[in-house]
């Protein structure tokens, strides 16, 4: 049965059993980081057919995400055998980065959103991103947050921008420029 009516007082249970208010700041960062996987689930779907290894660097962040969702909304004293993310996970988005800029024009300007339409969906999951990055933060400052997920969406961010970037020279975009002055 996909309803309980256990959150129907505004409570959800965090992974361990603690009842907490459905604001709480832990199930705002958890939140928050799966409505970023829904958003590059958009993002991979919208480039599917054009590029196959993107999509393919995407649906590994949606497993990774999965990942950090389960272990923000598990509490710090339980003891379960959870996934957790692989130690590579940084430095595998740190090249493809790499990657992707080198194929680049380089930039000297700041990039207003969009160019086509999944690359404005590449700029709407990295805004999301950082939300998810500043929650965690803010929950480091109550319960412990490894630093190995705040490095990962940081660098999930990053890679969403070089990514939106890609896309538009791939589907045959223009780049906007941001003029100051």
């Amino acid at each position: 049965m996909i309803y309980t009516k256990t959150g129907d007082a505004g409570t959800t249970s965090l992974v361990g059993g603690t009842r907490v208010a459905k604001c709480d700041i832990r199930v705002e960062a958890y939140g928050t980081v799966d409505e970023l996987n829904a958003h590059i689930a958009l993002l991979a779907e919208m480039i599917r057919h054009d590029d196959a290894v993107e999509y393919a660097h995407l649906k590994e962040a949606q497993q990774h995400l999965f990942t950090i969702q389960t272990l923000l909304a598990t509490e710090c004293a339980v003891e379960f055998d959870l996934p957790q993310l692989p130690a590579e996970a940084v430095t595998a988005l740190e090249g493809y980065i790499d990657n992707l800029q080198a194929q680049l024009p380089a930039l000297h300007s700041f990039v207003l959103p969009g160019g086509t339409l999944a690359a404005a969906q590449g700029h709407v999951a990295r805004t999301v991103c950082r939300r998810a990055e500043r929650q965690m933060v803010e929950l480091g400052t109550e319960a412990a947050v490894e630093p190995q997920l705040l490095a990962y969406v940081n660098r999930l961010s990053d890679y969403l921008f070089v990514l939106s970037r890609h896309i538009v020279l791939l589907q045959g975009g223009k780049e906007d420029l941001v003029t100051l002055g």
